[in-house]
């Protein structure tokens, strides 16, 4: 029997991580790997049990971008079986974008392509101080299309210009300064900054934590209108009636743990 390609492990935190386990490929994804990210998301996404994610790859680099045997079948496949690829590799990015838990991907190594868009769709990115991130598909008379709405949200549409038309390495520093990732670090502190993203995002509501993800879809890039006031208020009042919200403050005003930050 094959290992599987993306492999989910939950610990007694709630703390879910997806591994790419394709080191062998350098965790390039084809179909088959897609349907199998998208089936981990879902299952994250539904498991009530689950605070975190961590998205991580195994071996040497996070992921080269598409299998290029897979690339080659498509080039092969008519429009019609290109575009139900493309939309299964779309649904499952927007799966992880909106997914209703805090997420973190842990890179190292070479991200190129389509890896590119995993990460933009993670909350927080820490990567090594040597990974290397490329938007390689110009190369290939390709677009960067499924990725660029969550990596020009991350980057800004005059990066985007730069390095979608260029398909140069970008570093590390690089890499932070455009919002590509949120940190770099040495690669024996990769662990430690996860993990202490992880303790930070323990201590807070997890209700809270997926209506702040929520708000900032619905409020970026939106005009100031009576429309979007009434909505930031409402959320708020939502929260504050709710369950979460009036064990958070009881908590806070009684000097004590709130529910979610007792250890199981």
């Amino acid at each position: 029997m094959s290992k599987p390609s993306v492999t989910t492990q939950i610990d007694q935190r709630g703390v879910a991580t997806v591994t790419l386990n394709r080191p062998e490929r350098h965790n390039a994804f084809d179909d088959a790997v897609i349907a199998e990210l998208s089936a981990a998301f879902h299952n994250v996404a539904g498991n009530d049990s689950v605070r975190v994610m961590v998205l991580a790859a195994a071996g040497k680099h996070f992921s080269a971008g598409a299998d290029l045997s897979w690339m080659r079948r498509m080039g092969n496949a008519s429009y019609d079986t290109n575009l139900a690829d493309a939309e299964a590799l779309a649904n499952m990015l927007r799966t992880l974008n909106e997914l209703p838990k805090p997420t973190i991907a842990r890179v190292q190594g070479s991200a190129w392509g389509g890896a590119l868009g995993l990460i933009c769709c993670c909350d927080l990115a820490v990567a090594t101080s040597s990974a290397t991130f490329r938007f390689s598909e110009v190369r290939l008379g390709l677009v960067p299309a499924t990725i660029s709405p969550y990596v020009i949200a991350a980057i800004g549409p005059r990066a985007a210009r730069r390095y979608f038309l260029s398909a140069e390495s970008i570093n590390s520093d690089t890499a932070e300064d455009l919002g590509l990732v949120s940190k770099i670090a040495k690669e024996s502190d990769l662990d430690p900054v996860v993990e202490n993203w992880i303790d930070h995002l323990l201590q807070n509501g997890p209700q809270a934590m997926a209506e702040a993800k929520r708000l900032i879809a619905e409020v970026s890039g939106k005009p100031l209108s009576d429309e979007l006031l009434w909505h930031t208020s409402e959320t708020i009042a939502r929260l504050r009636v709710s369950e979460e919200g009036r064990e958070g403050l009881s908590a806070f005003l009684e000097k004590r743990a709130a529910k979610w930050q007792q250890t199981p």
